[in-house]
C-alpha cells in the first residue's frame, strides 16, 4: 500500500473511533471515573503526601483512559458487521489496529494532561524533567492502548464480556505497579512489580515530576517500547488468525 494512503486509512480509523466509542458509558466509566474514585478511596482519611503519590495517580490515569477505549472496538464492529465491511475497503489489518490504538492513546494523553494541569495549578506541583513528561505521555499512552486493542483481539462480539476480561488483567496491575505503595517501599518484594509494564510507566512519571525514579529513564522507555511493539504484534496475530478461520 501507498505510504499515504496507510496513514491516511490509519488516520480515518481513529477519527471514526472517536467519533463512536469516546463517549460510549464504558469508556466513561473505567476510563475516567474508576481511576479518581480509586485514587480518592485510598487518599481520603489517611495522612499521606500527595504530591508524592500525584506521579502513581498520573499513571493509573493513563493506564486505565489509554486502555479503555480498545476493549469496545473490534468486538462492536463484529456486533453491528462493520468489521468486515472495513476490510472490504482499501483498509489493511495494520491500518485498523493501529487506527485504534490512535485513538485509544489520544484519549489517554488529552485526559491525562488535564489532570497533571489541573494538579499543578492548585498543587504546584514540581517538575523536574519537562521532555521526559512528554516522553511518557506518549509511550504511556500507546502502550496501554495496545493493550486495550490486545484484549479485544480474541474471537467475543459482546463488548460487556471483553470489558469483564479487561478489567480482570487490569485491575490486578494496579496493585502490583508502585501505585498505592511505592517502589522504594516494597523491599524484596520489588520483583513482583517488575513484572508489570505500568510499574515503568509510574517510575518514569516519578522521575520526570519529582525526579525519584527507581530504575534509570532509558530503562523504563526501553521496556514500554518493547511493550507496544510485543502488543501491537499479538494483537496483529490473534486477529488475522481470527480472519483466517472466519471468525
Amino acid at each position: 500500500m501507498d505510504p499515504r494512503l496507510f496513514v491516511r486509512s490509519v488516520l480515518l480509523v481513529a477519527e471514526k473511533n472517536m467519533r463512536i466509542y469516546y463517549y460510549k458509558g464504558a469508556v466513561v466509566i473505567f476510563g475516567l471515573l474508576f481511576p479518581f474514585l480509586m485514587f480518592l478511596t485510598f487518599f481520603i482519611g489517611r495522612n499521606l503526601d500527595l504530591v508524592l503519590f500525584f506521579p502513581a495517580f498520573l499513571g493509573m490515569m493513563l493506564f486505565f483512559s489509554s486502555s479503555s477505549t480498545g476493549p469496545l472496538i473490534t468486538p462492536w464492529e463484529k456486533r453491528e458487521k462493520t468489521y468486515e465491511r472495513l476490510l472490504s475497503l482499501p483498509v489493511t489489518l495494520e491500518s485498523i489496529i493501529l487506527g485504534d490504538i490512535l485513538a485509544g492513546a489520544l484519549f489517554g494523553i488529552v485526559i491525562t494532561t488535564i489532570v497533571w494541569s489541573a494538579g499543578t495549578l492548585l498543587l504546584h506541583l514540581p517538575l523536574a524533567h519537562p521532555l521526559l513528561l512528554a516522553v511518557a505521555l506518549v509511550l504511556g499512552g500507546f502502550a496501554f492502548a495496545a493493550l486495550g486493542t490486545l484484549l479485544s483481539s480474541p474471537a467475543m462480539s459482546n463488548p460487556s464480556n471483553v470489558m469483564m476480561v479487561s478489567n480482570l488483567i487490569r485491575l490486578p496491575l494496579i496493585f502490583v505497579s508502585g501505585i498505592f505503595i511505592p517502589l522504594t517501599q516494597l523491599g524484596s518484594w520489588r520483583w513482583t512489580n517488575e513484572l508489570s509494564p505500568l510499574t515503568y510507566l509510574v517510575d518514569l512519571f516519578n522521575g520526570a515530576i519529582t525526579n525519584t525514579g527507581v530504575y534509570p529513564a532509558v530503562v523504563d522507555i526501553f521496556v514500554l517500547g518493547v511493550v507496544i511493539v510485543a502488543f501491537v504484534g499479538a494483537a496483529k496475530l490473534i486477529q488475522q488468525y481470527n480472519l483466517s478461520k472466519g471468525i
